[in-house]
């Protein structure tokens, strides 16, 4: 095992537990690539991702490359020799080019049960659509997006409050345990590529700030997921007369709306913050108040009043 060359490609934290696991499985890892330190904050300090960030606590070699497709990125590839790569939430799109540079070819570690939710972002997703359970699909990459032929599955429960974050957490350590299953099997020729059957794959875009705006004339069940779906960003929000609300976590409860869309119709440290829905109700749990810190809500409520009427989703 430890004969076999592995480069992998990885950027944001649901990497990193794959990562940690090929280098503990004992496969060399002959080269990391992760995107580019990004500017963040006010103060634009380059920010260093957490795949980079294990990658260098852990004396991998790391490579950064604006665009791996560029003949420099191609360069260095094919200089480590791979025998196989490794992709998880690399953040580019590979040529064909460098997809034929490893021997082995190249497995992704993609967080949906293929063929539904491709693209950039299938754990908010498969919560926003209100699926029951989510996954990770290990395939060999091809030239589309997340079009290659399958390897192995694993399916999970969604938990009834859980939030992508949340999700994203799990999914990772899940996907790492898969990985290692899958290349022990697929290297040894145990695992036979299969197919994903067009007919039944979904593609859904990446994540925008203005999908956190709070439409309250929907169902509570569908303002409830898009809450978790958004966890932790973009997160969704609702405008009222003293600012923007930010909207961590939250629930629909029984009885009809009994108000305008949008309207508190019980505020208090004992009954929490329940609000009219075009359909049902949604108890608000978890918030971020203009001007104060994200807390719980009933937290929030023993200190500070919302009072019952206000309407939350017009600006003033």
């Amino acid at each position: 095992m430890s004969m076999t060359k592995v480069v992998f490609m990885g950027t944001p934290q649901f990497a990193v537990p794959s990562l940690d696991a090929l280098l503990d499985a004992g496969y060399e890892v002959v080269g990391v690539f992760t995107q580019p330190d990004r500017p963040v904050g006010r103060g634009h300090r380059l920010a260093v991702c957490p795949v980079k960030a294990r990658a260098l606590e852990r004396g991998c070699p790391v490579f950064q490359f604006e665009k791996i497709r560029r003949p420099e990125g191609v360069a260095q590839l094919r200089a480590l020799q791979p025998d196989v790569m490794v992709t998880a939430a690399f953040g580019q799109i590979l040529t064909q080019e460098v997809l034929d540079i490893p021997v082995r070819g190249v497995v992704n570690v993609h967080a949906s049960l293929l063929p539904k939710h491709r693209g950039s972002a299938p754990i908010n997703w498969c919560i926003l659509q209100g699926d029951e359970t989510a996954g990770v699909t290990t395939m060999l990459t091809a030239a589309g997006i997340d079009t290659g032929d399958m390897l192995l599955k694993r399916e999970t429960p969604i938990g009834e409050l859980e939030t992508a974050g949340e999700l994203t957490d799990r999914l990772s350590r899940i996907g790492a345990e898969l990985l290692i299953e899958t290349l022990s099997k697929y290297l040894s020729g145990k695992i036979a590529p299969i197919p994903q059957d067009e007919a039944q794959s979904s593609y859904e875009p990446m994540l925008d700030k203005d999908m956190g705006r709070i439409d309250w004339t929907r169902p509570a069940r569908e303002i409830a997921r898009q809450v978790r779906g958004l966890n932790p960003w973009p997160c969704a929000y609702t405008d009222s007369a003293a600012g923007r609300l930010k909207v961590y976590l939250a629930r629909p409860v029984d009885g009809e709306p009994g108000a305008q869309p949008g309207t508190v119709v019980a505020s208090g440290a004992k009954e929490g913050l329940i609000v009219a829905c075009g359909e049902g109700r949604l108890e608000l749990m978890e918030i971020q108040a203009p001007n104060a810190k994200r807390m719980a809500v009933r937290a929030y409520l023993s200190g500070k009043r919302i009072e019952p009427g206000t309407r939350f989703g017009v600006e003033e």
